[in-house]
């Protein structure tokens, strides 16, 4: 008997799906929500409940490569991301180098004046300066890299025992914050450095995020035992929201991902339970099924129309507030800037691929990332 089986293909998860389109939402919302004066109570909150949503972004990816790892091939599998994932990321950056070259102080280029060759590699390897969530790529690429590594650490059982120690690194290790003008007393090199510092301390802080991904797809039992416990993990989750809060404001501690890993158990918990009622919404499913599909698109492009919305109707990144006045207003262009990036999105991605299948270019995902 050959020993060659061919080890069957698995399906996506419709509830892993849903859950991949709800976690860019949330992204969008991170930046596009935030109102009131940094440091004030207002500004806190938004910040704790809609800025954060990177950590369900690593999570889904952690569960995604443990569930497709049945005919894992290191060569193969980076051979897949670079079609499927960098390619794309150097695409779409394209408007925001221009914008980098074009608008360096209303864009926010600390490396103006550099070579724009060594620009270009920075940007790239960065993903910050061009285009601020991508810095999201950089960061997974390191795990594409591990991927090998990881699984066989999986498989040898000893990698979701090291699950206590990366949640205690990611309680410890904050994620740091990076802005253009932060750096700009460094030379070049210096500045190129504390960048690559931000992606290396995400990397790590995030770590455990991506393996519990991992664990929960080779034990999906563990979410049905967590939904049981739903009840306890809203308490967690609730307390640890007012914790930051509290300490946020206090200048003391802040760590938004603490409560997003009890956000995360609670969606997917929801996710899975009802899975079969929410494929039964037709429409509903459908319409979650494309947020999903255009979900690496829209976290690629969307920054453009954040910058866009802010220039056009001269709003500042995050709204202040000073009475209720100011509250409704500042919570109505947060609103507005919400729904005005997210349809932009989705009709800029929708354009760019029906004139890319023009070209005669079956391959679309590879520009656009859908």
């Amino acid at each position: 008997m050959s020993e060659n089986i061919v080890k069957p293909k698995r399906e996506m998860l419709n509830y892993i799906n849903v859950f991949r389109g709800l976690a860019i939402l949330l992204i969008l919302a991170g930046h596009t929500m935030q109102i009131g004066e940094k440091g004030s109570w207002i500004n806190n909150i938004s910040f704790e409940v809609f800025a954060g949503g990177t950590a369900l972004f690593i999570f889904i990816s952690g569960f995604l490569f443990q569930h497709l790892s049945a005919k894992f091939e290191y060569k193969n599998y980076l051979s897949k991301k670079w079609t499927n994932v960098i390619l794309p990321y150097i695409f779409t950056a394209i408007p925001g180098i221009i914008l980098c070259f074009t608008l360096p102080s209303i864009y926010g280029n600390p490396f103006e004046g550099l070579n724009p060759l060594a620009q270009i590699g920075v940007f790239l390897t960065t993903g910050r300066v061009h285009n601020v969530p991508a810095w999201f790529i950089p960061m997974i690429v390191i795990f594409f890299f591990l991927s090998h590594f990881l699984l066989k650490l999986e498989k040898s059982g000893r990698l979701y025992k090291l699950l206590p120690i990366l949640f205690l690194i990611t309680i410890y290790c904050p994620r740091l914050d990076i802005e253009p003008e932060w750096v700009a007393n460094l030379d070049y090199l210096h500045k190129y450095l504390e960048y690559l510092k931000f992606i290396g301390v995400s990397f790590v802080h995030f770590a455990s995020m991506y393996v519990f991904g991992m664990y929960l797809s080779a034990n999906k039992d563990k979410i049905d035992t967590f939904w049981q416990k739903r009840g306890q993990i809203w308490f967690f989750m609730i307390a640890t929201t007012i914790a930051d809060i509290y300490f946020m404001h206090n200048g003391m501690f802040h760590n938004s991902t603490l409560s997003k890993i009890f956000l995360t158990i609670l969606v997917l918990g929801y996710l899975k339970h009802y899975d079969e009622k929410i494929k039964a919404h037709e429409k509903l499913n459908h319409i979650l099924d494309v947020t999903a599909k255009y979900s690496f698109g829209l976290f690629f492009v969307h920054w453009y129309f954040v910058f866009a919305f802010n220039q056009w109707f001269d709003v500042p990144k995050v709204v202040p507030v000073t009475d209720l006045n100011s509250l409704l207003l500042a919570m109505g262009i947060a609103i507005t800037r919400y729904i005005f990036v997210l349809s932009m999105s989705f009709l800029s991605l929708y354009l760019i691929k029906i004139i890319i299948k023009k070209l005669k270019i079956d391959n679309t995902r590879q520009f656009i990332g859908v």
